[in-house]
């Protein structure tokens, strides 16, 4: 390990959430001098050595200029004028990720990247119990789990990262082996002038890739395939319709709960894991397993990572069965879009907990999906009345103003073979620290009927 590599270099390191923590402590261990910013004026310093300093609160307009190297993290705009006017004066200004590849110094495996605007976390752990089912020593993290940059102090045989669009702005000569966008939707409107804009960030994952490298899209998500256009390496698809033209180097084509490749060996695959339920969730295997296999994994190592994947906290996750009636978090719903698909995944007898700080999306789309599947709705948090209003025509409200309520309630009004589903369709800040307290808080409750 080489202890002192960026002796003698100063960097300046802009936010202090996880990734830039992360940065800091790399760097620190490698010998530099770090400046660490963060707005928050009563920041306080998280680090006692003496080639580290904190700035807290505003920054003069030419603060980076004079560091060798700044390094943004993902919540930072790359728009921020004293960035600006740092790179205009010639400072390395890089993100986090290009920082963690820079660590690795060529020395490593495979990088094995997904983004996409949902469903990204849950296709990258899944590619991540794919190449340990293969005996892959293997790193998970960037946007999920572990900073990329703590990726460097240990050897891996393959890296699998979740890359946000955020972090995609920082990077320039990370080389990504394999790369998947798995759709693009409206997001982050507040960062980007435009959807193009935001288009053009996902798209930097292709930006540089080995010849010999690959990538896989959502062939049914025309601004994907178009994204695509700009890749150097095969294009392979995966499609949820047999009749897609295909244009690309090899499809995976699932209905149902299975999936074929088309290319290869054309093997095909049974998605079986309850905790990978709904159309949405066989999309992310398709995904993942083709990029498992175009890295060399053999079939019955995927098809064993796919039932043996544990699921994300948080995600459709199964929780208990209590008598019959199963209970499932799926806190991370924080939108209307995200309850759908939940709502889609399930066969129906559902009791549906709803409720939170609303985002102002109309609920139809629910009120719709939930025809015919769930039995009542139970409000929670400040939107309550917003769902009421919507669901109050077709459906029975049960107002539990809170969680506890509503755990007590639905675990009386279920019989065997009903569900009951926390999948909230608001965020959590109404009552809860995060979606994750959210979920965590529900799971407790249940455990303890």
């Amino acid at each position: 390990m080489p202890v002192l590599r960026y002796g003698g270099m100063k960097f300046v390191v802009i936010g202090l959430g996880k990734s830039g923590l992360s940065a800091c402590t790399q760097l620190l261990d490698l010998g530099a001098t770090v400046v660490a910013c963060d707005e928050n004026a009563s920041a306080t310093a998280p680090f006692a050595s003496p080639r580290f300093s904190l700035k807290a609160g505003p920054l003069s307009p030419d603060f980076f200029v004079g560091a060798d190297v700044v390094v943004v993290s993902p919540g930072v705009p790359w728009s921020k004028p004293e960035l600006v006017t740092a790179r205009n004066a010639g400072v390395d200004v890089i993100g986090e990720i290009e920082l963690g590849a820079r660590l690795l110094d060529q020395r490593a495996g495979p990088i094995l990247s997904i983004t996409g605007t949902n469903g990204k976390s849950t296709t990258t752990a899944l590619l991540g119990e794919l190449m340990k089912a293969a005996g892959k020593n293997t790193f998970v993290g960037g946007n999920l789990g572990l900073p990329f940059t703590e990726a460097w102090s240990h050897t891996y045989d393959t890296y699998v990262v979740e890359l946000s669009s955020f972090q995609l702005e920082g990077m320039s000569q990370t080389e990504i082996y394999g790369a998947a966008i798995l759709n693009l939707t409206p997001d982050h409107i507040d960062r980007y002038a435009s959807e193009v804009e935001y288009g053009k960030a996902k798209a930097r994952i292709f930006q540089k890739q080995p010849k010999n490298g690959f990538a896989v899209v959502n062939a049914d998500d025309a601004a994907v395939v178009a994204l695509s256009k700009a890749a150097t390496v095969p294009v392979y698809g995966f499609t949820l319709n047999s009749q897609v033209k295909d244009t690309f180097a090899g499809l995976a084509i699932g209905t149902g709960d299975t999936f074929t490749f088309n290319f290869g060996n054309r093997d095909s695959y049974v998605v079986r894991n309850r905790a990978l339920r709904g159309s949405h969730n066989l999309q992310n295997a398709m995904a993942a397993s083709m990029m498992a296999s175009l890295s060399g994994v053999s079939r019955e190592a995927i098809q064993q990572g796919l039932d043996s994947f544990p699921g994300l906290a948080h995600r459709l996750e199964f929780v208990r069965d209590v008598n019959g009636v199963e209970f499932i978090n799926d806190s991370k719903a924080t939108n209307v879009d995200s309850s759908l698909m939940a709502l889609k995944a399930l066969k129906g007898n559902i009791w549906l907990i709803a409720g939170g700080k609303g985002k102002g999306a109309p609920y139809d789309p629910l009120v719709e999906a939930a025809a015919g599947k769930v039995k009542g709705v139970l409000t929670i948090g400040a939107d309550a009345p917003a769902l009421r209003e919507a669901f109050s025509k077709n459906f029975a409200i049960h107002e539990c103003q809170i969680l506890e309520n509503a755990v007590e309630l639905a675990r009386k009004l279920a019989v065997p073979g009903d569900i009951v589903l926390l999948s909230p369709a608001c965020a959590s800040y109404d009552q809860f620290k995060n979606f994750e307290h959210r979920g965590d808080r529900f799971k407790l409750l249940v455990r303890s009927l």
